[in-house]
């Protein structure tokens, strides 16, 4: 059971990820102007990082206990996870609100932020927190492939440890 929650869940973050990332930012920016489309974007970006963080410590929790359980199978796949969940941290946690701040002053000074003073920081934040977006989806991708295709059977046989168990398996 614990193990179709695992996958439903990645499965979910890592496909609205990659929906709003290869479709819905690039379809706003097509269909409105770049002020309207920003502002969508951003709310449908800070959406996709609380799934994200949600997502994360879900994945997180059920990873720990398969592999404090034995199931190394689990082991690689929640350092995917954590390098997803800090992504999010980073991207949306840490720059948007700088990128914010840009937009507002911007908007203050009554000009687009095209044509504003900001326009170049923006564009450094914007590009930086572009890339760690991508980061996340090839991490994300990995994390679905990485993903054990059945339930996973405890490989730690009685009377012997976990850590035993695991260095057998790397062997």
């Amino acid at each position: 059971m614990e193990h179709r929650l695992f996958r439903t869940v990645s499965m979910v973050w890592v496909g609205s990820l990659l929906s709003l990332g290869l479709i819905a930012a690039p379809v706003l920016f097509s269909m409105l102007d770049r002020t309207s489309a920003g502002s969508v974007a951003a709310q449908l970006f800070g959406i996709e990082a609380i799934i994200g963080v949600i997502s994360a410590l879900v994945l997180i929790l059920i990873s720990n206990r398969f592999v404090k359980s034995g199931i190394v199978d689990y082991k690689r796949v929640r350092w995917i996870v954590a390098v997803m969940l800090l992504c999010v941290l980073v991207g949306y946690f840490a720059l948007q609100p700088f990128m914010n701040s840009l937009r507002m002053a911007a908007q203050e000074a009554g000009t687009e932020l095209a044509n504003s003073p900001y326009a170049k920081e923006f564009g450094i934040l914007h590009g930086i927190s572009s890339a760690i977006y991508l980061v996340e989806c090839v991490f994300g991708i990995a994390l679905i492939w990485r993903l054990p295709g059945q339930a996973p059977t405890k490989i730690v046989p009685k009377n012997k440890s976990a850590k035993m168990a695991a260095k057998r398996a790397r062997s």
